[in-house]
């Protein structure tokens, strides 16, 4: 099931927040050529955003990225996962995390507690090719990998990408998100990448742990981010060159790359995504 659902993704995907999403806008990926819309921001576990995107669409994949195991119970989840599997076979996949100890006030024991979600998930008749997981450490890795099909990191350089395939081995999943900005000016666009990255993910554990296990330094970490990290986590430049930088990921193992465009709020996305699949080659 992995190799059809690694077909049916393609090898690249746009990241965007639930609340950002329409109907017009996956209508517009689906003709770029995207494999998939992975919703972020914890989307609720009623799914019903999911179904208005895949009755808009006819082969866009949808995924949740991620559901957020403290704001759904799993009951709930698998029942939604029903509906949408009834009425649109094949096209979703349940992105599932633990979130941030920041932002949930009972956040305790992460691990257990998203090792027994997915065990209700699977119990309720989720099929395990059809979940992955946010996971960044090696524990949550490595349950993705034997518990689920596999595994959608966020927030990662394409060297973490290749530390996760060699715990994974090769027959899970792997698709990263990662950031970029359409912008020539270096300067420019790192102001508009260290913004987003700042606020919130320097903020959060999670993120800033990862991120010194691949050697991010303490200074790398301070005042928004040193430029060195914020061009390993967002791309930037002409669609070509971030092109380039998208496609370490896969050189470094990964099968699908979730590609999240970062603009101001007043420009229409769609145009940049258009832009990055003809240098993606979609």
């Amino acid at each position: 099931m992995t190799a059809q659902l690694r077909d049916q993704l393609g090898q690249y995907g746009v990241w965007r927040g639930a609340w950002q999403t329409t109907p017009d806008f996956a209508v517009g990926l689906e003709q770029f050529g995207y494999g998939a819309l992975w919703l972020g921001g914890s989307p609720d576990g009623d799914l019903t955003v999911v179904d208005d995107l895949l009755d808009a669409t006819s082969s866009l994949m949808i995924g949740t990225s991620i559901v957020n195991i403290w704001k759904d119970d799993a009951a709930l989840v698998a029942q939604s996962f029903a509906r949408v599997e009834e009425h649109y076979p094949g096209r979703f996949v349940l992105g599932i995390g633990a979130g941030h100890p920041e932002a949930t006030q009972h956040y305790t024991s992460p691990y257990q507690a998203l090792a027994r979600y997915v065990d209700e998930l699977l119990e309720r008749r989720v099929p395990a090719e059809r979940i992955v997981l946010a996971a960044l450490g090696p524990k949550v890795l490595r349950l993705a990998g034997d518990r689920t099909v596999g595994a959608i990191p966020y927030l990662v350089p394409a060297e973490h990408t290749r530390q996760a395939r060699q715990l994974l081995g090769p027959d899970p999943l792997l698709a990263p998100e990662h950031k970029v900005v359409l912008d020539p000016d270096p300067d420019r666009a790192r102001k508009l990448g260290r913004r987003r990255v700042q606020n919130p993910y320097l903020g959060l554990v999670n993120y800033t742990s990862n991120l010194r296990r691949l050697g991010f330094t303490d200074e790398d970490l301070a005042d928004g981010g040193s430029d060195r990290l914020i061009d390993a986590l967002v791309a930037h430049g002409s669609s070509e060159q971030i092109a380039s930088q998208l496609h370490q990921h896969l050189e470094a193992g990964a099968d699908h790359v979730c590609v999240q465009l970062l603009t101001t709020a007043e420009v229409d996305p769609l145009p940049g995504f258009e832009s990055l699949a003809d240098a993606l080659g979609l």
